[in-house]
């Protein structure tokens, strides 16, 4: 009897033992997926340098844009603004709004903050950034963001804002003409 006991208990363990592990690589699995694994270095607006995973903890809406662009970028921009005027107060404490420039080259911190300013986008809850065109085009590939440089200053690209939780990971992408409501009910309900 006694040993029968011992037997029950053993497996009981093992049990706990196998489903403590099935756990630990469910959530390896799903934050696989995060942007935080990439170990690009980025610089923000100020010129402050930092890896996209010090955004951790917050929901991040992404758009890729280039300062000189005059066609879809002012687009994108109106558009972001307006997703960030349209999510809840409280959750937009708890969101980043992230513009990435596909132009790294020419768009410097500097300029970033200059531009930043001028639309009335610069502190909380935006964060403009750049990286080397290497990383650049990285990113582009995972947000699955089109581009291509036609002259020295104009590119063309894809019109997409993405969605990422505070784990990093995509939940959801608009492309084309932004549906802002759509946009802010997701971020709103993470």
């Amino acid at each position: 009897m006694k040993n029968l006991i011992l037997l029950l208990i053993s497996l009981l363990l093992l049990s706990a033992c196998k489903e403590n592990t099935e756990k630990k690589e469910l959530i390896t699995e799903k934050t696989a997926d995060s942007i935080f694994l990439l170990d690009s270095k980025w610089q923000n607006q100020d010129g402050k340098e930092l890896q996209l995973k010090d955004l951790k903890g917050k929901n991040l809406v992404v758009a890729m844009i280039f300062t000189s662009c005059q066609t879809a970028c002012p687009l994108l921009i109106a558009d972001m603004k307006k997703v960030a005027s349209k999510i809840d107060p409280k959750k937009l404490k708890e969101t980043s709004m992230v513009l990435i420039t596909i132009d790294p080259e020419n768009d410097t911190p500097e300029v970033l903050k200059k531009y930043a300013q001028e639309r009335t986008m610069y502190g909380n809850p935006w964060i403009f950034l750049r990286t080397d065109m290497e990383s650049t085009r990285e990113f582009a590939n995972v947000l699955a963001v089109k581009y291509k440089k036609i002259t020295p200053i104009i590119f063309s690209h894809s019109n997409i804002i993405s969605i990422f939780n505070k784990n990093g990971e995509m939940v959801s992408q608009e492309e084309g003409t932004v549906n802002a409501e759509a946009v802010a009910k997701t971020v709103n309900g993470l």
